[in-house]
């Protein structure tokens, strides 16, 4: 019993801890005084951003769809940047190079995500083999040497969050899975091979211009779907896992 106390004083003084470091941050945005979310993208020298212009169509869906409060426009930081530790959720996509981090930006990565932040990992590439794939095992490697990356299963509250879903989705299947790193009990890092965001690109006409394979359009929206919960999941964790919910879940899951 006193083990367990322990474990959740430990748990309980992290996430106390991650909250200081955003009041130290000073919450500099007037975004985040009014309690909005901000789309917030890592940038790096690499291919840190294939798809600059799908953040408007996400964010204007997600403030659609559900109750949350967004900016209109995303916010771009690197790693040493003082507002990472104001952006609870932050993605780093990639359709190229990648040189890795330094001892610094690994132990910047490191207190991030052990204080409470949450990563979404994209591999654009459509490769299942890729460049990107190889390094950012490695990094993560380096960065926690004790924790590896597995599959998320099909009722991790990230398929629940606010869509209920049941297959796997992204604008090209590369895996029918996307990977997830624990750390302290909590999914801190999502990882994805199937472009998921790639599913809101769109031409200067407003026309999708990249297909989704093999499922075509309805696998589109899946992967939008996807998109959102990732968001939602990121602002609510564990929530919808709760054993108050699963009868509710059950149902609507039979009801599909």
């Amino acid at each position: 019993m006193q083990g367990q106390l322990s474990d959740m004083s430990l748990k309980f003084l992290k996430f106390f801890l991650f909250f200081i470091l955003l009041f130290l941050a000073g919450l500099p945005l007037e975004c985040q005084q009014r309690d909005r979310f901000v789309f917030t993208v890592m940038k790096y020298d690499g291919g840190w951003d294939p798809y600059p212009f799908i953040y408007a169509d996400i964010l204007s869906f997600l403030k659609t769809t559900t109750s949350i409060k967004a900016e209109p426009s995303r916010r771009t930081v690197s790693i040493k940047d003082e507002l990472l530790f104001s952006s609870p959720f932050v993605i780093m996509t990639n359709n190229g190079s990648f040189n890795g981090w330094t001892d610094e930006e690994r132990e910047i990565i490191k207190k991030y995500l052990e204080n409470g932040g949450l990563m979404f990992i994209e591999d654009s590439s459509g490769e299942k083999n890729s460049r990107f794939n190889t390094q950012i095992r490695m990094e993560f490697k380096k960065v926690f040497p004790k924790n590896e990356f597995g599959i998320i299963s099909k009722d991790h509250a990230i398929f629940r969050s606010f869509y209920l879903l049941r297959a796997m989705s992204g604008r090209a299947i590369v895996n029918n899975y996307i990977e997830g790193m624990d750390i302290d009990g909590r999914t801190a890092v999502i990882y994805s091979q199937n472009d998921v965001l790639g599913s809101w690109a769109r031409d200067m006409f407003g026309n999708y211009f990249l297909p989704c394979t093999p499922g075509g359009e309805s696998q589109r929206f899946e992967s939008q779907k996807l998109t959102i919960n990732m968001i939602v999941f990121s602002l609510t964790g564990t929530y919808k896992t709760d054993f108050i919910h699963r009868p509710f879940i059950r149902r609507k899951l039979e009801y599909r």
